[in-house]
């Protein structure tokens, strides 16, 4: 009678950066696996037959084969084998394409190493339990270029969301301030879908008059209505076999809300003053920029509804919560707005990129293409600086209120740090620091309705490191 075996498993890291490779390995030296660092995918396919791996992280971006042709070399000789994709430069292109070519997960870098070390684990699990992901994904441009731009963590987490979810026709709510680009982000889902070849309709709920926002949503019968001379197709029905965009959903009365979920359940509806049922198979992806937990709690909102819409969550973030993709947002919208204009294309001095990068942005990405347009054309020569910005911009006292990190919170600070330490006392940043945490976490849990995972990219943390954190200060119990 044999022995079975227990079998170690086996982890490869693929990077051409030392420094990654020492991370990762250093790591996972505790753990109970075989470790195997490469700084080339040719070498790591030479040690596949006497090291067949139980898990791989590999980068993108390497000299010899890019990270996506290895990840296709190695599911040649094992499907099941899950990779993890690590990229520094992240986009929405290289987190779609990694998801098309099934990997097991997308790690922008800088990553937090709890995370990393928890994503290891969950695909070490899935291998050895034989669980392979059965979701085809076909490889297809999409019809335009889906020009989101972002470099920032919180950009990050959108870009992985996307890549993870657009090939699945379920619903999506997108949460985001005005001006954030949340039609963008449901142009993109629906670009990336099995349904890019059906229609794509938009609808902002808010900019409809209660009253004829019913017959906009589902169509009328000719009489229905006082008005109403002839049948008229509503939005349900225009896009049939695309997506429908409800932006500004949190402003749909409630009797609306109750057949929007009818439809949502049943897939068919009514068109108003009609008799025979219409059946439609739409995607709906919902926006909006309110708190939506709040409005259920407030009685504006179906708690129903609310679960049906927010399947998957996206959570777009500020411009003042991205401020290092300003730069990249101004230079792509001045070549944009240049060409579309017939202008010459300007060029920001370092000095104007670093207060626009300083400024609060209430608009958000809508505000800074309007800057970017009202430059191109008024900006005098090819280069722009300080002096050439729009005066309500160069008032002198915006620059000091812009600033999100000034005095507004650091002077109280100060304040209770000297009081602690005139009063005799010690152990100052051991007090302070758990406190500080703690105003932190609750901040970013309230600005991401509890959603830990959310939470923890607001804090720019990893979820573990989150959890961790919750516990040590008894925020769990």
């Amino acid at each position: 009678m044999s022995e079975e075996l227990e079998i170690t498993p086996v982890v490869w890291i693929v990077d051409d950066d030392a420094s990654i490779r020492w991370v990762l390995e250093a790591a996972l030296e505790d753990k109970p696996y075989v470790v195997k660092v490469f700084d080339s995918p040719l070498t790591a396919l030479k040690s596949f037959d006497e090291f067949p791996p139980s898990a791989v992280l590999s980068d993108v971006r390497m000299p010899d084969m890019d990270g996506l042709t290895f990840m296709e070399a190695i599911h040649e000789k094992d499907k099941q084998i899950p990779v993890i994709i690590m990229t520094a430069h992240a986009d929405l292109d290289t987190a779609v394409k990694s998801y098309q070519s099934r990997a097991f997960e997308y790690l922008p870098k800088p990553f937090d190493i709890d995370e990393a070390i928890s994503l290891i684990e969950r695909a070490i699990k899935r291998h050895l339990s034989g669980g392979v992901t059965r979701i085809r994904r076909s490889r297809r441009a999409s019809k335009q270029p889906l020009n989101i731009i972002g470099a920032a963590p919180a950009m990050q987490e959108v870009f992985r969301i996307l890549g993870r979810v657009s090939q699945l026709d379920v619903t999506v709510l997108i949460n985001g301030e005005t001006g954030t680009g949340k039609e963008l982000v449901a142009q993109a889902l629906h670009e990336l879908s099995p349904r890019s070849e059906g229609p794509f309709v938009a609808l902002n709920t808010a900019a409809i008059p209660r009253e004829l926002l019913e017959s906009e949503l589902f169509g009328h019968e000719k009489g229905a209505f006082t008005g109403a001379h002839s049948q008229r197709i509503g939005r349900f029905e225009q896009a049939d076999g695309g997506t429908l965009f409800l932006d500004e959903i949190g402003d749909m009365p409630v009797d609306l809300q109750t057949r929007l979920l009818r439809v949502l359940n049943d897939g068919s509806f009514y068109r108003v003053g009609g008799r025979n049922p219409i059946n439609t198979n739409v995607r709906i992806v919902a926006a909006t920029h309110q708190n939506m937990e709040q409005l259920v709690r407030d009685g504006r909102f179906r708690e129903d509804l609310l679960y049906r819409l927010n399947i998957i969550r996206i959570k777009v973030p500020a411009l003042r919560e991205r401020r290092e993709d300003i730069p990249l947002l101004v230079r792509f919208y001045m070549e944009l707005e240049a060409k579309a204009l017939g202008l010459e294309e300007k060029q920001l001095s370092k000095e104007v990129e670093n207060f626009l990068s300083s400024l609060p942005w209430p608009g958000n990405v809508r505000q800074l293409r309007s800057l970017c347009t009202w430059l191109t054309i008024m900006a005098p020569d090819k280069t722009v600086y300080l002096e050439d910005l729009p005066l309500e911009l160069q008032d002198p006292p915006s620059v000091s209120e812009c600033d999100q990190s000034g005095d507004d919170w650091e002077q109280p600070l100060k304040r209770w740090a000297d009081k602690f330490l005139s009063s005799g006392r010690e152990g100052l940043h051991t007090v302070a620091e758990p406190i500080m945490e703690k105003v932190l976490i609750e901040a970013a849990l309230k600005a991401s309705g509890n959603h830990r995972q959310k939470a923890a990219v607001l804090l720019g943390w990893g979820r573990n490191t989150l959890t961790r954190k919750t516990q040590a200060l008894g925020m769990d119990d």
